[in-house]
């Protein structure tokens, strides 16, 4: 099967990393056209799947963009799609990663008659997108697609609320390969030595730094819990979110935590520094649609306390393998970890539960021959 990716990223977020694991098996019949160069591309050449930049002009328009700027990005998308459209001519499908692919995807599909699929990574909702582009993404989907994959029945659910036709979304969550996330002891007990936090408690929290994504929840936290308990955080601002930064780094001060928490940016090792952690904490203020990070934490044998929203609520049960609080509730978050603290072993129960329960649900080879089977039944 031909297929022609479209996603508009050159930066490698959890709808990329989901599109290299799905692009992988048909990387000899198939390509990955991006609106954007950077790192992505990088890592879809290391895995020997065909890439190309389709455009070095940037689309200005985002999530919460209303009528006008999508208006004057016209002069953008209009030579990126006559691209697409030639493209289109040698391949079975075209498949949007994103919602901007999904746009520039729907158009060019209409004008070549190739079959779209679009992959939603969102929760389409005025929660997180202006009401301009959540009418754009659901006619599209609608009118164009033949297929929408959901990647929970959380997008999926807010897919057909707001409009969406229910007949054409299915849902299929992430994949990972179990085995990439297993670390040695010896491993793990390097590293905690580098990072100065052996002997710790160590919570983790991997995202990007964003309001929504709630690091400021997890400081508030820590505030309420014993010395020895520190934080880390993976992760760095992206698209214009430095001011948060700062904020985060005045909020450690002004609580005196400047010994008690660690920012380590960007790092390649998550799996390591997911092992070296004794809880990892999920804090988004707004419903997750998937939880990439919750799912890699659960992976490593860690439970992980996530915010009861969204496809969080799916990935983990709670006080069976992992832990759910209302968002934006420090203090509950707090009381979790102070109970783990006090109780290591269900911290070991619980972990070895979310691991099983992890490598059964969103083994990758399952993943893959489930969206295998919806590709060929266009």
């Amino acid at each position: 099967m031909r297929i022609l990716f479209l996603d508009q990223s050159g930066k490698p977020g959890g709808a990329e990393l989901c599109l290299i694991d799905i692009a992988k098996p048909y990387r000899k019949t198939s390509l990955v056209g991006l609106f954007a160069n950077g790192d992505f591309k990088d890592l879809l050449e290391q895995q020997q799947i065909p890439v190309q930049v389709l455009t070095e002009k940037s689309i200005k328009v985002k999530k919460e963009s209303g009528l006008i700027p999508a208006l004057t990005s016209l002069g953008t998308i209009t030579p990126l799609i006559a691209q697409v459209i030639q493209q289109a001519k040698n391949f079975d499908i075209i498949y949007a990663n994103t919602q901007k692919a999904l746009v520039v995807g729907a158009i060019a599909s209409v004008l070549t008659r190739c079959p779209l699929v679009y992959h939603l990574h969102d929760i389409l909702s005025l929660e997180h997108f202006s009401p301009t582009n959540l009418r754009v993404a659901i006619t599209l989907a609608n009118r164009c697609a033949s297929l929408v994959i959901a990647n929970s029945q959380a997008s999926q659910a807010a897919f057909v609320a707001a409009g969406g036709k229910s007949e054409i979304v299915k849902v299929v969550y992430n994949g990972f390969h179990p085995e990439n996330y297993h670390t040695a002891i010896e491993d793990i007990a390097r590293l905690k030595q580098q990072l100065g936090i052996e002997g710790k408690f160590v919570i983790g929290h991997f995202s990007r730094l964003s309001p929504w994504k709630g690091q400021h929840i997890l400081i508030n936290a820590l505030a309420q819990c014993p010395p020895e308990v520190i934080a880390i955080f993976v992760g760095d601002a992206l698209f214009g979110e430095k001011n948060y930064v700062q904020e985060l780094h005045t909020q450690v001060s002004a609580q005196g935590l400047e010994n008690r928490v660690k920012f380590l940016g960007f790092r390649a090792d998550i799996p390591q520094l997911m092992a070296a952690c004794d809880l990892i904490a999920h804090t988004s203020t707004a419903p997750e649609p998937f939880g990439r990070v919750i799912v890699e934490g659960m992976l490593c044998g860690k439970p992980v306390i996530a915010s009861q929203a969204g496809g969080a609520i799916e990935l983990i049960a709670h006080n069976i393998n992992g832990f759910l609080v209302p968002p934006n509730h420090p203090q509950k978050l707090a009381e979790i970890i102070n109970t783990c603290i006090q109780h290591p072993q269900t911290i070991t129960n619980l972990g070895k539960q979310a691991q099983l329960t992890a490598s059964q649900k969103f083994n990758l080879t399952t993943i893959n021959q489930q969206i295998a089977q919806l590709l060929k039944s266009i």
